[in-house]
């Protein structure tokens, strides 16, 4: 299988939201970086929306997610509810 991977940059606007990532997926593995978070997952990582809701107290876009994201890796599969990232073969 191979790694995908999301990367934020590390600040309070990002934090519930990696919260929300590890919570959901939890063979993830986090790497802090000083100015970066970066979020690894063998195959497929998926981002709810619910789970980062509950987190910042309010209504949540997953399209908000690129006003901090720093880059990915993978196929990008998205709705108003999911954000998932896989390697297709």
């Amino acid at each position: 299988m191979s790694t995908v991977f999301i990367a934020f940059q590390a600040n309070e606007d990002s934090r519930p939201i990696v919260e929300a990532i590890l919570a959901d997926n939890p063979a993830a593995v986090l790497d802090e970086q000083p100015a970066m978070v970066k979020i690894n997952a063998e195959g497929k990582l998926v981002i709810r929306r619910e789970s980062i809701e509950e987190r910042v107290g309010r209504p949540f876009n997953l399209q908000e997610l690129q006003v901090n994201l720093i880059t990915i890796s993978g196929h990008l599969d998205e709705d108003d509810d999911t954000f998932t990232l896989a390697w297709k073969n």
